[in-house]
């Protein structure tokens, strides 16, 4: 069947009110391109002949674009042609990633390469520099992940540009450490963070190691839309020659950057934390070990996740903050007695956390607990060795669906805390720009100051970043690297269990001290999936109905305040107005709050809910807890209700 017959078939289709105008019209810029592979041409005309309708919406109704973590989508369909699956490899990828317009493949992927290659050479022309375009591209262990880099290295060495790329699967916060350190103008990761198996995505960072944000953000995708499918044509074919692979001297410095993450070395080698530590199949595998023992610390490791594998074969879905994802290493704490299970995602940028508490139960913690308790730890120590000297100009950096106890903990040590949007790309470039205050102030570039030296003049000229995080168990601990880090945030936890256990502390119990002093803080996520075309539109007519129409109550409780980020004008402790964007606040009368927003890297709306309780004692502390669990849960399920109200 050739091109002209496919389109007759797409014709009928939309006449018959199966197929999408939107993805007609998306389907027909391919074939007009006439770029398609063979096999690619073969499947299509399969879905087709196979009546998969659903699967050629899911596939063409939109183009995939941009989010909050860059690129993401699915490389298998629901439904795969038997052109796509070809020779299986020998850890269950096809032969070829899914074609469609909305998917993760060799298309997508080649035509977001040339536009990002397009911005940066605009770019660094309009800044006067002669320099070619460079790039460093890592990429994690899912299906195609090394396909894509790979491909992605080539499109760029085609178009003239200077690449590297390293000899096995990294994570993403080497990816952004190393793109500081080799000074590229820009970096890619090929990655879908903890999704399921069936994803992969594509994350950019710019010249500053940090994800893109405003303007960089629009200009690529403003030059990924100008690349024609024909040109993209001309660019599937992988081509290595002229390719660099990142040397080991690249590595070796960003282990040694995470010495900069350890404020009291000497209590960690006196009371070595006896710790369980897997990687869930991921990338985590290929550093997190060394990094440890770096510090000389005696990891003990699931073995049967410590191998690199797409399918994730002993989890459901390969994300730290479920239980069932760290069934395998809990039961090795119980086995070998550890203190502690620390287990990192694909592509070891968060880190879940279970512990072992006084009474020897096993207690899993969010991503909100482990960010409060680094803050205090952090702080606190910070203080008792000098490195703060000035407060006021230092500060917490966390998302608003993060903890507000965070907020609480800066405050009560007399730092600032700024809440950013969604997304550790804001955490990223709000370190940017405080560099760029103090190269300013110092009339030169002081990235590369020795750690100490360097918050000092921070705390003089800027403001000294003194931790970071998001609620998704992503933490930061220096400017160093740009984005979320695993690798050094197990390094921080077994820091502070180490000093905790000179105190003669459980962990929990350090827990319960922050909330006697801070007032006892609650947070609760829900989530509701809606795949495809039909899903998405059900969202997006939710979050229309909240922009047009606030709520008034939630579950019988009067709302006292809601803050719509694509109208309100925010403006945070820095003076900076946060970027509109669909995102939706409130605040009760009761002193609970709650967020809503779509994730910006999968198909669901989510509902982030929080509960605050005071409690000056552990008797007040026990009470708070239940009716915080109570009234959280009655608001969770009473937010659920109207989505699926508009829903209906």
């Amino acid at each position: 069947m050739n091109n002209s017959e496919l389109k007759i078939l797409v014709n009928k289709a939309v006449e018959n009110g199966k197929l999408l105008d939107s993805s007609a019209k998306n389907i027909t810029s391919w074939l007009d391109d006439n770029f398609l592979p063979e096999w690619a041409l073969k499947s299509l005309v399969e879905l087709f002949e196979q009546q998969a309708y659903e699967e050629l919406n899911d596939r063409f109704f939109k183009p995939l674009s941009f989010g909050t973590g860059g690129m993401r989508g699915r490389t298998i369909g629901k439904v795969s042609a038997k052109a796509e699956i070809g020779n299986v490899s020998d850890k269950g990828t096809p032969e070829h990633a899914a074609a469609g317009a909305n998917n993760m493949n060799d298309f997508t992927v080649a035509r977001a390469t040339a536009g990002l290659f397009n911005y940066c050479a605009k770019w660094l022309k309009e800044s006067g520099s002669a320099e070619k375009p460079s790039l460093v591209i890592a990429y994690d262990v899912r299906h195609f992940s090394k396909h894509f880099c790979e491909l992605s290295a080539s499109v760029w060495n085609k178009l003239g540009g200077t690449v590297y790329i390293f000899d096995g699967a990294r994570s993403t916060p080497q990816l952004s450490f190393s793109v500081r350190h080799l000074k590229t103008t820009a970096g890619i990761v090929i990655t879908a963070s903890h999704n399921p198996s069936h994803d992969n995505g594509y994350k950019v960072y710019f010249s500053d190691g940090a994800q893109v944000i405003s303007p960089h953000a629009e200009g690529i995708v403003a030059e990924v839309n100008k690349v024609s499918w024909k040109e993209v044509g001309t660019l599937l074919d992988v081509d290595l020659n002229g390719v660099k692979i990142v040397e080991k001297s690249a590595e070796d410095a960003y282990v040694a950057s995470i010495e900069n993450c350890v404020i009291d070395k000497e209590v960690m080698s006196v009371n070595k934390p006896n710790v369980v530590f897997t990687a869930v199949h991921g990338t985590g595998a290929s550093l997190c070990p060394t990094v440890m023992r770096y510090f000389g610390l005696e990891p003990i490791l699931v073995e049967e996740q410590m191998v690199m594998d797409p399918r994730f074969p002993t989890v459901k879905q390969p994300n730290p903050e479920y239980a069932e994802t760290l069934a395998m290493g809990i039961e090795k704490m119980k086995a070998t007695d550890a203190e502690c299970l620390m287990a990192t995602d694909p592509d070891a940028d968060r880190m879940g956390v279970a512990i072992k508490t006084r009474s020897g139960e096993i207690r899993l913690l969010t991503g909100n607990m482990i960010g409060s308790l680094l803050s205090e730890y952090r702080i606190s120590q910070m203080k008792a060795k000098g490195i703060i000297q000035n407060p006021a100009k230092c500060t917490l950096i966390k998302t608003f669906v993060t903890s507000p106890l965070q907020d609480k903990i800066a405050h009560s040590h007399g730092l600032k805390c700024i809440n950013t949007l969604t997304g550790f790309k804001w955490i990223g470039g709000r370190l940017t720009m405080y560099e760029k205050i103090l190269n300013n102030a110092m009339g030169k570039d002081c990235s590369n100051l020795p750690y100490l030296q360097k918050a000092k003049l921070m705390q003089e000229h800027s403001t000294f970043f003194v931790f970071g995080g998001e609620e998704s168990y992503g933490y930061l601990g220096t400017d160093l690297v740009r984005d979320k880090d695993a690798n050094a945030a197990v390094i921080m936890f077994c820091e502070m269990m180490a000093y905790l256990k000179s105190q003669g502390k459980t962990v929990d119990e350090y827990l319960d001290e922050i909330y006697l002093k801070c007032g006892y803080y609650l947070e609760d996520l829900k989530s509701i999936y809606r795949e495809g075309a039909s899903g998405a539109s059900e969202i997006q007519a939710f979050l229309k109905m909240l922009d047009e129409t606030p709520m008034s109550e939630v579950g019988g409780v009067k709302v006292a305040k809601s803050i719509n980020f694509a109208k309100d004008t925010i403006v945070d402790d820095d003076g900076v107005e946060i970027t509109k964007e669909k995102f939706f606040f409130y605040t009760l009368e009761n002193g609970y709050s709650f967020a809503i927003r779509a994730s910006g890297t999968e198909p669901k709306i989510k509902f982030y809910a929080f509960g605050v309780e005071n409690a000056s004692n552990m008797e007040e502390l026990t009470r708070a807890k239940l009716e915080a669990r109570e009234r959280l849960t009655a608001m969770l399920e009473a937010l659920g209700d109207e989505f699926m109200k508009c829903c209906k």
